[in-house]
């Protein structure tokens, strides 16, 4: 099973924006669907492992 964790980043701060399994969903995110949102990334992770991250937009 593979876990999406969305990171917001802003010029202050880092956040959680979402957090599950729904591939499609984790990868349509877009910084306009976040206020004060600069950049989103992706964490994908794997039996408790990080196996991949990257920007998003």
């Amino acid at each position: 099973m593979k876990l999406y964790v969305v990171l917001s980043f802003n010029e202050d701060e880092m956040d959680n924006v979402y957090v599950g399994e729904d591939e499609e969903k984790a990868l349509s995110l877009t910084p306009s669907d976040f206020d004060n949102c600069d950049a989103l990334f992706v964490e994908i992770w794997e039996n408790g492992e990080k196996i991949d991250d990257y920007r998003l937009q």
